[in-house]
Parts: C-alpha cells; sequence; structure tokens
C-alpha cells in the first residue's frame, strides 16, 4: 500500500462535508457553523448561503443554482445565484433519520441519503436511497442500505455509495427513469474501516474518509472493485470525513479532517481543517 502526505490547505472550520469541486473552486458544507462555503486557490474562502437547518451533501444545476440537504429538515434546499432559497424537494417521508449526503448528475436528478436512526441513541437501522427528479419530485430506490453516505458515479452509470455501518462501498445501476436496479458489493472493507464521503479516480478507484477513529487507522483510503486497498493518505488525530479532487486536470485531492469524537459531535464541538495531496491519479470528470 502506497503512503501519501499531505499539506494544510484551509483551516478555521468546525465541521465539514459534502466537498464537491466546481467552476474551479472547492465547495464545503460546514454542519455546525450552518454555512455552504467556496473556498479560493490559497485556501480563503467566503460564506455563500446559510441553512438554519444545517447543510450537508452538495450539488450543482445548470442554471447556476446550488442544491443543498437541509439536515433537520431532511429537504433539499435550491440556492439561486441571487442568494434566495426555497424548497427542491421534502424527502422527510422516506428518511428514518437526519439528512445526509448527496450527489447531483448533470441531468439535474440528485440521489440523497439519510442517517436511517438516531445517531447515539438508537440501534442502527436500515434506510433507503431516495431519487430527487430535476422537478423536484421524489421516490425512495434502490435496497435497504445501512446509513448510506458518500456517493459517486462511474461514467457507465454505475452509482456508488458508502455503507459506513457495513464497511463496504455498494453499486446499482441506474436506469433510465433514475431508479437503481441490480444492486451488488463493489468493495468490502476491513471491519475497522468505516468510508463516509468517498471519490472517484479516473483509474476506476474510490477514495473513502475512514470516519468515527482518532487513531493510527484514520485517512483517506484508495480502494478498487474487489476489495483491494492500494493507497492512504494518513491523517492522525481526525475523523476522515470528505473527499474530492480539483485544481489543474483535477489532480488534487482536497480532504475534510475533523478532529471531534462522536460525544462532541453530537454536542456540536468539532475542528476542521481541509488538506490536500497529490496521489498519483487524477479525478473521474462529473457525470
Amino acid at each position: 500500500m502506497r503512503e501519501h502526505h499531505s499539506a494544510v490547505f484551509s483551516t478555521g472550520h468546525q465541521f465539514l462535508e459534502g466537498l464537491r469541486w466546481h467552476n474551479g473552486k472547492l465547495w464545503a458544507s460546514d454542519f455546525f457553523s450552518k454555512t455552504v462555503k467556496s473556498f479560493n486557490a490559497d485556501g480563503s474562502y467566503i460564506d455563500v448561503a446559510e441553512v438554519e437547518g444545517s447543510p450537508s451533501g452538495l450539488g450543482f444545476l445548470d442554471d447556476g443554482s446550488v442544491l443543498v440537504v437541509s439536515q433537520m429538515d431532511r429537504t433539499v434546499l435550491r440556492i439561486e445565484p441571487d442568494g434566495t432559497q426555497s424548497v427542491h424537494a421534502d424527502f422527510s417521508q422516506h428518511a428514518g433519520g437526519i439528512g445526509n449526503d448527496m450527489i447531483v448528475t448533470g441531468k439535474g436528478d440528485a440521489y440523497v441519503g439519510n442517517f436511517g436512526f438516531a445517531l447515539g441513541e438508537e440501534d442502527p437501522k436500515t434506510t433507503r436511497l431516495v431519487h430527487v427528479a430535476a422537478d423536484g419530485s421524489i421516490n425512495p430506490v434502490g435496497g435497504e442500505v445501512l446509513f448510506p453516505n458518500g456517493m459517486a458515479i462511474t461514467p457507465d452509470g454505475v452509482l456508488l455509495t458508502a455503507q459506513t455501518w457495513r464497511h463496504c462501498i455498494t453499486a446499482f445501476d441506474i436506469q433510465e427513469d433514475g431508479s437503481l436496479a441490480h444492486e451488488r458489493t463493489w468493495a468490502h472493507l476491513d471491519g475497522a474501516l468505516h468510508p463516509d464521503g468517498i471519490a472517484l479516480d479516473a483509474g476506476g478507484g474510490v477514495w473513502f474518509g475512514n470516519a468515527l477513529t482518532l487513531e493510527s487507522d484514520s485517512g483517506f483510503y484508495r480502494v478498487v472493485e474487489g476489495g483491494e486497498i492500494t493507497d492512504k493518505v494518513p491523517t492522525d488525530g481526525a475523523w476522515s470525513v470528505a473527499c474530492q479532487f480539483g485544481g489543474d486536470d483535477l489532480g488534487t485531492l482536497y480532504m475534510s479532517c475533523n478532529v471531534t469524537t462522536l460525544e462532541e459531535f453530537h454536542e456540536g464541538k468539532s475542528i476542521a481543517v481541509i488538506v490536500t495531496a497529490n496521489v498519483g491519479h487524477k479525478g473521474s470528470p462529473a457525470i
């Protein structure tokens, strides 16, 4: 397994999730400051929007609007270029826990996850992803998944999602109507690995953050179909949460590292930084 060194890109944050690269800039959601941020090349940033329900997954539409999951409301908000916010979709009736990550396709469809249960308060329960069509209509899709997290779409139309509590990456074939079929395990991981956010590289590998640990197994890992781990970026002392390729030719891996514990997380306490690494792979272009 190859190891790579990281460098600090941006500091001064609380709990960063949902990293995305769009129009030459990195974007992220900060759970605890309740802000959506965009970053300049030097790591400085601006707060693009405030989301009272706490922002999570991010995506972008062709008209310049931003879609963001409002966790507590279990909705997808639409933020217009002028900053106006509206509810794009309400998926609360299909969510067993708060809203979580999301991926938006090039045609404006979205796939949204939720915790499925009250983290730290209930025993784990399965849930389903929700497909949000471009017009805002919703449908639960795919099979029963346990704490679905980061998502990516391969060039041949396969949706990959991390199941944090099942220690695996799961694949679904995206159908013409947006539904998901042919569920299968794309990569089974060691029980010490809890995959959170993921990013797909051009070589077909999936990079994932190993959340929920501050120990030496904390880091961002690259796994290929079948489960072989090929690379790691260590991030000892922080939860490894979300990652995204960006920069020139998508050649830089951006990673959010959150210093917290499960108890502190429930109290809204965390210190977050973004680090970068050149890992010898370029990102797969968004679908």
